[in-house]
């Protein structure tokens, strides 16, 4: 017998389709049945790729002794977070004011209005130290609910206070601070590990904008511990047990220093996010190990995130087989067995450190295996070693791999496209190009109503959800990289998507709200400010309309993205990794636009332009009238010849040029007098 989650678009909630707990989605019907009943509503959210959130749905929501208390006590509710980040981001603020943490599973009580009022992560089904077991909460809390619930009314008048105070913005800033470059990259160095790269201690994510943000001031200001920062990082992080040697991308977090062992989980948005710096470092450093990681990546995520339509799916589980990480895990007879050639099998053994005993036990099952590294960040993969990646790779093919989760979400789409066709142009992958292309026109079309309104999850031809500020954002900046590499024509659907940012999520004062003026009214209406593991809807929105602004002329969308901005102006030089994404935007707002246009250019014009990282600056290109129609970068231009660039900057035009050679010349120029 399944429950009411057996329809729903998530994986994630579909797993939870057989429970015995009488699982409601989140919607009216649940709240409407908290207050028949009068009982509290026990909201549980997580997401496909949880580890944790397996772990305690088979210790507890799989368990008919546990999933009868709940039922008999609790409206039960299950949300999948990357569906509704509008849900996960209020609870997951009342959670950390009780608790001083937060994380996944998350488990919060809520009145029938859908004010919270006690909440924790994980409940183990026994009583540890420091942890009450899950049926102990679930038992205190209907005891004060049915007896105290007047210390219900003001915890969660408490809550709901703290909520509404942290869902408002930082102060706003008249101007946005200029100068702060040098200080951020000293600040960087303060949490930075000289050692192995990156920020902070375990466990370690892999901070790609911060990353992009060092590789851009290393352009704009030549500071060289800018490059040292992010390139001692990447390389580390490439050998390191969170990359994929064999099939490519990257995990989620390393959890110990050396970036070794894995949280397994493969998302979407670190592939695309990581995408973006490895291809900025091969545009900067001209080393083709990034290049390799790059094509690694893209690879992945082309192949093995593949849904039924042109979309890609969210994520691919830690686990198969019941064991996390065990899709990854070799021993030596498996590398023997896998490579014909036994000098090739101990090249393999030997330069993946394939040791016995090996370098990972899953601390629950107790299954061992070896992750492979490679030996040293920068070491060149001897021939043998490349050699046998394909016979590698084909038999880990054979095993059982992990969950995909394969709903289509708008926003981590949109990150990927948009890297994705940044990489078909720097590096002439022309499949790439229609790779992205075809995203694009799925993005425009299937995930949108009848009446033209985004949304944001698809899955297996179903759409739901509208879609959020971050969507429109990511989506927006997706669309102006194409009017850029492709083909100014998406300019008319950047513009659409634009205003429906600004008509649904503006707010008064500047930023945007998380949710549109169209959707459900939750207890606090929150603005996403900070940069986490993706980037925050605001920097997403600022970044992508101050280039859309440069290309159109607009100044509507500049005003805008400068509004978002000073949502964060004070703070975000003091907490670059809370901020990088947001530091990006600052500088291209505060630098003067380096403007290029090219009229019919050759394929060395656009090597010149493409193949190399351009801080603050915009491209278009186009040889006729409607091209010269959509933006005022090419009007009075297109009848010059083919061939013909021009390089202006701020507004100020130099003479047109129609070699490669003077193209460069001038650029230079340009990022020169930046650094004065």
């Amino acid at each position: 017998m399944t429950n009411r989650l057996a329809d729903e678009t998530s994986p994630y909630l579909r797993q939870h389709a057989d429970n015995p707990v009488e699982w409601f989605p989140w919607g009216a019907d649940a709240f409407a049945e908290a207050r028949r009943r009068d009982r509290p509503i026990l909201l549980s959210v997580g997401y496909s790729a949880c580890h944790w959130c397996h772990v305690m749905a088979h210790e507890s929501f799989e368990d008919e002794a546990t999933a009868a208390v709940m039922n008999d006590l609790y409206v039960n509710v299950k949300v999948d977070r990357e569906e509704r980040p509008d849900v996960d981001a209020i609870y997951m603020s009342a959670v950390q004011a009780m608790t001083g943490r937060g994380g996944w599973p998350m488990t919060v009580f809520l009145t029938p209005d859908g004010t919270p009022f006690y909440g924790g992560t994980y409940f183990p089904p026994e009583d540890r130290p420091g942890m009450p077991s899950f049926e102990r909460v679930l038992r205190a809390i209907d005891d004060v609910w049915t007896n105290q619930r007047d210390q219900v009314d003001e915890q969660g008048a408490q809550l709901r206070e703290h909520i509404e105070r942290d869902a408002r913005p930082l102060a706003t800033e008249d101007h946005l601070p200029t100068g702060w470059e040098g200080s951020v990259v000293e600040r960087l160095e303060g949490q930075f590990d000289g050692r192995l790269g990156g920020f902070g201690r375990a466990p370690k994510f892999p901070q790609a904008m911060t990353i992009d943000l060092l590789l851009r001031e290393y352009v704009r200001s030549g500071d060289a511990r800018a490059l040292h920062m992010a390139t001692t990082t990447l390389d580390h992080m490439a050998a390191g047990g969170i990359h994929d040697h064999l099939g490519g991308g990257f995990a989620r977090y390393s959890t110990d220093d050396h970036w070794l062992v894995p949280h397994f989980e493969k998302m979407l948005y670190d592939q695309a996010l990581l995408l973006g710096a490895y291809l900025r470092a091969h545009l900067v450093t001209g080393e083709p190990r990034y290049r390799e990681v790059v094509e690694g990546i893209v690879g992945y995520v082309l192949r093995d995130l593949a849904t039924a339509g042109p979309g890609w799916a969210s994520a691919e589980d830690a686990d198969s087989e019941g064991i996390e990480g065990r899709f990854y895990l070799w021993d030596p007879d498996e590398i023997r067995a896998a490579c014909s050639d036994p000098d090739m099998a101990a090249a393999v053994i030997d330069w993946f450190g394939v040791t016995d005993p090996p370098n990972f036990t899953d601390p629950h099952t107790g299954h061992s295996g070896t992750i492979l590294t490679a030996p040293s960040p920068t070491a060149t993969m001897p021939e043998p070693v490349r050699a046998a990646r394909a016979a590698l790779l084909a038999h880990r093919d054979r095993r059982e791999r992990p969950g995909l989760d394969d709903k289509v979400l708008l926003a981590w789409n949109a990150w990927f496209l948009r890297a994705l066709a940044e990489a078909a142009v720097a590096l002439d992958r022309a499949d790439w190009l229609d790779a992205a292309r075809s995203n694009a026109r799925f993005l425009l079309t299937e995930m949108r109503d009848a009446g033209g309104r985004l949304l944001r999850s698809w899955q297996a031809g179903r759409a739901h959800i509208p879609a959020y500020a971050e969507d429109h954002a990511a989506l927006l900046g997706a669309l102006v990289t194409l009017a850029e590499v492709d083909d100014v024509a998406w300019l008319d659907e950047a513009r659409h998507v634009a205003d429906d940012l600004l008509g649904l999520f503006a707010r008064d004062g500047g930023g945007f709200f998380t949710t549109g003026e169209d959707q459900e009214r939750l207890i606090a209406r929150t603005l996403d400010l900070q940069d986490n593991a993706t980037p925050s809807a605001n920097s997403l929105a600022a970044e992508a309309l101050l280039r859309l602004a440069d290309i159109t002329g607009e100044s509507r969308y500049r005003d805008a993205a400068l509004g978002a901005l000073r949502l964060v102006g004070s703070a975000a030089p003091q907490y670059p990794t809370a901020f990088a994404f947001a530091l990006g935007a600052m500088t291209r707002a505060t630098t003067p636009t380096l403007e290029i246009a090219l009229v019919a250019p050759t394929a060395a014009m656009r090597a010149e332009v493409f193949g190399r990282l351009l801080p603050a600056s915009v491209v278009v290109s186009g040889d006729d009238p409607a091209a010269a129609g959509r933006t005022p970068l090419l009007e009075g231009r297109t009848g010059a010849g083919p061939g013909t660039a021009y390089v202006c900057e701020g507004g100020v035009c130099h003479l047109p040029v129609q070699d490669e050679a003077a193209l460069r010349g001038e650029i230079d120029r340009v990022l020169a007098s930046r650094r004065v």
